[in-house]
């Protein structure tokens, strides 16, 4: 199945952008443990192929590069770049146990698989090698890593590796929550909430006065930032509001990539206004004066 997509660079330019910056850096300054989240796994893995394009272009990293490494993630046929999977796997032990984590019936990404890695790496290799893990279905469909498919017990496995990996190595996991991974591997990566590949069509004319230079608000005034936000989701849906924010806030982005300091806070940001967004879509949702109040201050106050 094909899972490489040319027109990411057109859905999420601000976060291609991003670490394109990142990359051309004399330093590649990324790092080498990112953790990708938000409900649209296919987005995330399309991201993560870009990245890895970049990461071993030989020629200028141009979307229509033809070097030979490009050509091969566009065909997802590039030795060095892979996608784990708990079906995605050929090597794994017939004689392990259901504490490392069963291979029976392929229910998750295991200890051999990730002995499997760990060897693989201790290989010398000429190229910039990435993993992207995450779950599939046997139609090829992509499916967030959860704790069930991605076992602490195989987290553990790796840690020392995500924490020191070989040179021109990055490790990549896409999942809906950061909650549905292990704490000791958030802890080790790099966060970003990637947002659905539709997003973009959306507007964000309800938000952009509350918004407009919102990270010059004093401090003393976060209680009439919470009260504007509450009535905006009050009058118009949780939801809405919130997706309307996170447009407003990847605009910003766009438009303000050369400032670093706020690009970073903008991303932060994000994560709350997702945070805020489940929040409301739960069953039964939280109050919406509660999920405003949490949003606001983490907001202002930071």
């Amino acid at each position: 199945m094909q899972y490489y997509d040319k027109n990411i660079i057109q859905k999420l330019p601000q976060l291609v952008d991003y670490f394109k910056s990142g990359i051309d850096d004399e330093n590649k300054n990324i790092s080498h443990c990112i953790l990708f989240w938000g409900a649209d796994i296919q987005t995330q893995c399309e991201l993560a192929l870009e990245i890895a394009r970049l990461l071993n272009c030989k020629e200028s990293g141009s979307d229509n590069c033809e070097c030979l490494n490009c050509r091969w993630i566009r065909e997802q046929t590039h030795p060095a770049v892979k996608i784990y999977t708990r079906l995605d796997y050929k090597e794994a032990s017939e004689n392990i146990s259901d504490e490392e984590g069963s291979s029976g019936g392929k229910k998750n990404i295991n200890v051999a698989q990730a002995r499997g890695i760990i060897s693989e790496l201790a290989v010398t290799s000429d190229y910039h090698r990435v993993y992207i893990f995450c779950d599939r279905d046997e139609d090829g469909n992509l499916l967030p890593l959860n704790k069930i498919n991605f076992p602490e017990v195989t987290s553990n496995a790796l840690l020392k590796t995500f924490e020191e990996p070989p040179q021109n190595t990055t490790f990549i996991f896409l999942t809906n929550d950061k909650n549905d991974v292990i704490s000791t591997v958030v802890s080790r990566a790099q966060s970003f909430f990637v947002p659905s590949k539709n997003s973009s069509a959306q507007n964000y004319e309800l938000v952009e006065n509350l918004l407009n230079n919102y990270w010059n608000i004093e401090r003393n005034n976060v209680l009439d930032f919470e009260n504007n936000l509450l009535n905006l989701v009050e009058n118009n849906g949780a939801v809405e509001i919130f997706e309307q924010m996170e447009n407003y806030m990847f605009m910003l982005m766009k438009n303000n990539f050369e400032n670093k300091i706020l690009f970073q806070r903008l991303l932060k940001d994000l994560e709350h206004v997702e945070t805020a967004k489940r929040q409301a879509t739960l069953t039964p949702p939280m109050n919406d004066t509660t999920i405003c109040e949490n949003l606001a201050f983490k907001m202002i106050l930071g």
